[in-house]
């Protein structure tokens, strides 16, 4: 079948199984710049592409892990869908796979939910080239590790995704973005009682002195909520969002190194130094700092979050939250239990998994 390559996948697997050579699976190399560096031999999965199936009325896509993000997303919204949470590209080249790999969710996700939550099911490639099959095309799995959300944000280091599942989503007919000059406090304050409002906001930030909420559903629920929220309508609302979720803002094009900082969104504005830009409702908040890596994981942590080293890692280190003792005996588990020989992205997480 065209742009099946499965078999050749499997062989290079088995391959360098057998060599214990480590392998860096690589997608379209959009987000290449998270995580450690990749070490071991090329393994491109690009090739591997195509949508297998898709069923608009029963909202469920399935693809090969090398199709591009955006021959998925145009395949959608020619029946007026989409993936509901809206991951950003980081590139023309973004891929299925890697947009699944690395679990990233753009500006609805407190509002519709994270990547990890659409997968229904996949295929993939173990450690020792072993072809597996999980979940399906409904939203249940059975007994067992519930395999579909742990390949979501691993990274490509417990297995090759192959072909993903996903539930998709109508995309709203109407939508609004309404623009409000404030403190960061007060936003913080809007931003989380909002979430507990029947309002129908799916994208709320904070950036530069201004509260940008966004507004979809039908015609009158936007109209109502316009009511409710108050503020300036925006122009152009997407491409705001866009630039917001691809990283595209001068915010982040300013910055060597740039933190992600996760806490609860009533979370007060933290004592670090620094610029930060506030998204999902307060809940991710990205933040440009001089400050030691060492305060400002403390900082956070005693906040009740946690930090990534987003982009730019000068000195070295950790670059996702370190991992406790317990956390770090479950992730050595199932790293064993995956991929027994350590070949599949070896160390692009955390040094020793």
């Amino acid at each position: 079948m065209a742009g099946d390559i499965t078999e050749t996948l499997q062989q290079q697997v088995q391959r360098a199984a057998a060599e214990g050579t480590a392998l860096d699976i690589q997608g379209g190399g959009s987000k290449r710049f998270l995580g450690h560096a990749a070490m071991g031999s090329a393994l491109p999965v690009r090739n591997h592409r195509g949508v297998i199936d898709y069923d608009p009325s029963e909202l469920v896509l399935t693809a090969r892990a090398g199709t591009p993000l955006a021959e998925i997303e145009n395949t959608l919204a020619q029946n007026a869908q989409m993936l509901p949470f809206e991951p950003p590209h980081f590139g023309p080249d973004a891929t299925l796979g890697g947009t699944i790999a690395c679990g990233l969710s753009g500006p609805r996700r407190p509002y519709a939910g994270s990547a990890r939550d659409f997968v229904l099911g996949c295929k993939m490639l173990n450690g020792t080239g072993e072809l597996l099959n999980f979940g399906g095309r409904v939203m249940k799995n059975v007994a067992g590790y519930d395999v579909p959300r742990l390949m979501t944000g691993a990274h490509g280091t417990l297995g090759l995704l192959l072909e993903i599942s996903l539930k998709v989503l109508p995309r709203p007919p109407a939508s609004l973005t309404l623009i409000q000059e404030c403190s960061a406090e007060a936003a913080i304050a809007r931003m989380s009682h909002l979430l507990s409002q029947p309002v129908p906001v799916d994208g709320a930030c904070y950036h530069a002195g201004h509260c940008y909420l966004r507004v979809s559903g039908s015609a009158l629920a936007v109209k109502h909520a316009h009511e409710v929220v108050g503020g300036e309508v925006v122009e152009r609302p997407d491409h705001f969002w866009q630039q917001l979720r691809e990283h595209q803002l001068p915010f982040f094009s300013t910055a060597n190194c740039i933190y992600r900082v996760l806490v609860k969104p009533a979370t007060p504005p933290l004592p670090l130094a620094g610029n930060w830009l506030l998204d999902w409702g307060g809940a991710q908040r990205w933040l440009v700092s001089e400050e030691p890596l060492a305060r400002i994981r403390a900082c956070v942590s005693a906040a009740g979050g946690h930090v990534t080293r987003f982009r730019g890692a000068p000195d070295g280190g950790e670059i996702f939250q370190p991992l406790g003792a317990p956390m770090l005996a479950l992730h050595q588990r199932l790293k064993a239990s995956f991929d027994p020989h350590c070949i599949l992205n070896p160390g692009r997480m955390y040094a020793n998994l």
